[in-house]
């Protein structure tokens, strides 16, 4: 009986982590604060479970993205389109329409984004 209802009790614990996962798929609009001035890009994301994708549209023009969506903490990759090097993105998610973090431009600049889903 014992076993019965720890195991019940685990089978919860692990579907309730699940349900808080984040889903940021959809359109999101970023500012970046950066050493050089503020940016504007915008992204649209699909996630299928913890496997990101999507596309970067800004002043680099286009580019595909892929990263990773575990809990509350994204990451996400993309060339910067026209050679601009690649770009690496982590951040939290603070909602269901809103996230915070860090980029870098590899080899470059450095900076923070705020976001929200459109």
């Amino acid at each position: 009986m014992l076993n019965r209802v720890l195991r019940v009790t685990l089978a919860v614990s692990i579907l309730s982590c699940a349900a808080l996962a984040a889903d940021i798929s959809g359109a999101w609009q970023f500012t970046l604060e950066t050493p050089k001035g503020k940016g504007s890009p915008s992204f649209e994301f699909k996630q299928n479970g913890e496997e990101l994708s999507g596309t970067y549209s800004g002043k680099f023009g286009k580019a595909a993205l892929s990263g990773t969506v575990k809990g509350d903490q994204v990451e996400f990759f993309f060339d910067g389109p026209n050679a601009a090097g690649k770009f690496h993105y982590t951040g939290t998610v603070n909602g269901p329409a809103s996230m915070k973090g860090a980029y870098e431009l590899e080899g470059s600049e450095k900076g923070t984004f705020t976001a929200a889903k459109k």
